[in-house]
């Protein structure tokens, strides 16, 4: 049987409670905010204050960083990392390894590639293929 809570210490020395999520089993920090219908993975994580919507299916190795929001009905597919106050709008798809820099905003509805990276405070307002950078 596996525990039902993790401590993590961090780099300043504060201690952070993760709870198993029902839905999945991923590590929520207690701070979180994670609807019930979201599907967190096993291996995923996310950190204090970060906020994730009803129907959200967060994938394996996935992180969720503090204050990052993560809108209903989104994908985030394996290896993702989502940064500190960054914004995932509501129907957005991440491929896998995808990295959504701290600060950034992925638009609602849209879609971005695997292996993608947005940098630090970037809009994607349109669907990020690799061949076609949106601006």
């Amino acid at each position: 049987m596996r525990k039902r809570y993790e401590e993590l210490e961090t780099d300043d020395g504060t201690v952070v409670r993760y709870r198993r999520h029902d839905n999945g089993g991923g590590l929520v920090a207690q701070t979180a905010s994670v609807d019930p219908s979201a599907y967190v993975a096993e291996t995923a994580w996310v950190d204090p204050g970060a906020l994730v919507g009803g129907g959200v299916r967060v994938g394996a190795h996935v992180w969720v960083e503090s204050g990052a929001m993560v809108g209903p009905h989104s994908r985030l597919g394996t290896h993702v990392h989502v940064g500190r106050e960054a914004v995932v709008g509501a129907g957005a798809r991440l491929g896998s390894r995808v990295t959504v820099g701290a600060g950034a905003h992925v638009a609602d509805g849209v879609t971005v590639e695997s292996d993608e990276h947005v940098p630090d405070e970037t809009v994607v307002a349109r669907d990020r293929r690799t061949s076609a950078r949106a601006a």
